[in-house]
């Protein structure tokens, strides 16, 4: 189990938790809109540190991009699992022509 698998579990798990002792659960709380809120405020951030260059500051930014999107997915009842299985089924396709069949 990775990292990412641990995070996501621990995330599914306080779905269920007490939004005063668990700021997953306040977010979650807190409903979809804001946690794509959250989201989009952590991939700014990141984005930021990318164009600035600083490699630490980037790797906690992406890192804070990753528990949001996470917490996102989650707050839509859509897992890591999912997620991974779409990536999956790309697999082996180039990008254009993965875009290209988008509806």
């Amino acid at each position: 189990m990775t990292a990412l698998d641990r995070l996501a579990a621990t995330i599914a798990a306080r779905k269920t938790a007490d939004p005063e002792t668990s700021w997953t659960a306040k977010l979650l709380a807190k409903g979809p809109e804001k946690c794509a809120e959250k989201f989009g405020e952590e991939a700014v951030e990141a984005i930021i540190e990318a164009v600035k260059g600083d490699r630490a500051k980037l790797t906690a930014e992406a890192a804070d991009v990753l528990y949001h999107l996470l917490v996102m997915l989650a707050a839509r009842d859509v897992s890591l699992a999912d997620v991974e299985a779409e990536l999956t089924r790309r697999e082996g396709q180039s990008g254009i022509a993965e875009k290209a069949a988008r509806p």
